[in-house]
């Protein structure tokens, strides 16, 4: 997977959930409110830890996990 500064991986964190570096918000979460509608603004208004790039890195980081995504024709 690409460097991605901005997010962590550890276990002792949200079970190991993706997280934006320096919190506890995961990489789900963010992407969960924009998927229900909430502005950029909206959600840098409401978790203020956040910035504009941490939102990029974590929609990059998703888009770089589908990418990866291997699917068994078998199944």
């Amino acid at each position: 997977m690409a460097a991605f500064t901005r997010i962590s991986i550890d276990p002792a964190v949200r079970f190991g959930k993706p997280c934006v570096k320096g919190t506890r918000i995961t990489v789900g979460e963010v992407l969960g409110h924009l998927a229900a509608g909430v502005t950029e603004v909206e959600l840098l208004k409401e978790f203020p830890q956040l910035s504009h790039e941490d939102v990029l890195e974590c929609l990059a980081f998703a888009a770089e996990r589908e990418r990866r995504i291997v699917i068994d024709p078998a199944a």
